[in-house]
């Protein structure tokens, strides 16, 4: 897993619409990179809602908040719109980001085990370096937004 201080790469991958997600899309901003398993689970859903909810303050706090999973951009366009997200959503059909950041790998639920996404947050400062990270037994889904803000 990639930790505080090591550079993410520019490119995220693409949003729901196709388009390119850069770092460099962001000038001067402070990224909150959210890596989540899968769109409209109850989890993922009130993280993204955490996230839609607090906006404002995230925003005044000089944040941009972008999404990523493994789900396709289809998907992505539906729980945006079913949720009014404001936000990129990074559709990692390929798994390249989740590989790259460390946050692909084997997990298991009722003792079937399977590969998938750790929701992991990272917060990466406007030098593209990672300044804090919030690892899936620190993430509390329904106040999120209010975790980073603190």
């Amino acid at each position: 897993m990639m930790n505080i201080g090591d550079t993410v790469p520019d490119l995220l991958g693409l949003d729901a619409e196709g388009r390119e997600v850069r770092l460099s899309n962001f000038p001067g901003k402070k990224i909150i990179l959210y890596f989540y398993p899968k769109d409209n689970t109850s989890g993922c859903t009130a993280e993204a809602c955490s996230m839609r909810d607090n906006m404002s303050a995230l925003t005044a706090e000089g944040y941009q908040v972008i999404g990523v999973s493994v789900d396709s951009a289809e998907s992505h366009r539906k729980f945006a719109a079913k949720h009014q997200l404001d936000f990129p959503l990074v559709a990692d059909t390929e798994h390249s980001l989740v590989e790259q950041m460390g946050v692909w790998g084997e997990k298991s639920m009722y003792g079937r085990k399977y590969m998938g996404t750790f929701r992991t947050t990272f917060i990466i400062g406007t030098d593209g370096k990672i300044e804090r990270v919030f690892l899936p037994k620190e993430i509390k889904t329904k106040t999120h937004a209010e975790q980073i803000l603190k």
